[in-house]
């Protein structure tokens, strides 16, 4: 029993800490141009990171995730060059061309790194009645101690904006966001988060189609 006891204790803890980690490591903050009531039906992504290790994933989850749900999306490299710099009229002849209404452009805004210290903390468990051989006894009450330690935590922001491409009197985005990604383990994860929190945003905020 005093087995068991230990056994639950660590099953517990084990419990705990993949229900902590298994939450959403992504918030998103977002901004909607009330003057502009377009609608988007096909949208360009475009992520400007500098890394193509990082655009690449990034472009292909978020437009995965869209075409997913039923709203059209392409990636930019599927048709622009990364290694040349091109002026916004050659984008937007392209952009009309593969027949989007709309292009959403990530751009990286830095890193946040921070440290606090976790206390150690004491685990009790009670006693109870356990067998060892010839009969049983009372076991006493004990516990596990878990020292303290220093966490660094890395946050990731981001800036996504949507731009449409109908000709508009006033120049702006149709809707921008701020990302912030909490120690960020696997791109294609938050990629895929990331599409999820802007697609159900435009949602709310009657964007799509």
């Amino acid at each position: 029993m005093k087995k068991q006891h230990l056994l639950s204790l660590v099953t517990a803890i084990a419990i705990a800490f993949i229900i902590t980690s298994c939450t959403s490591p992504i918030t998103l903050t977002s901004w909607k141009n009330q003057a502009d009531n377009s609608k988007v039906s096909k949208v360009v992504v475009m992520a400007l990171f500098g890394k193509l290790e990082y655009t690449e994933p990034v472009e292909q989850y978020v437009s995965a995730y869209f075409n997913s749900q039923g709203l059209k999306s392409i990636q930019a490299l599927d048709f622009l060059n990364p290694t040349r710099k091109y002026s916004e009229a050659d984008i937007k002849s392209k952009l009309d061309s593969l027949g989007a209404d709309a292009i959403l452009v990530f751009t990286y805004k830095g890193t946040d790194v921070s440290q606090n210290y976790v206390p150690s903390t004491y685990y009790a468990y009670c006693g109870g009645p356990w067998g060892y051989g010839y009969g049983y006894y009372y076991g006493w009450g004990g516990g596990i101690s878990a020292g303290g330690y220093w966490m660094t935590t890395k946050t990731v922001n981001v800036k996504a904006s949507l731009f449409t491409t109908a000709e508009q009197k006033t120049k702006g985005a149709l809707w921008t966001a701020d990302l912030t990604f909490t120690d960020p383990q696997y791109i294609d994860q938050a990629a895929t988060q990331a599409a999820q929190q802007i697609y159900a945003d435009w949602q709310k905020n009657q964007i799509l189609k």
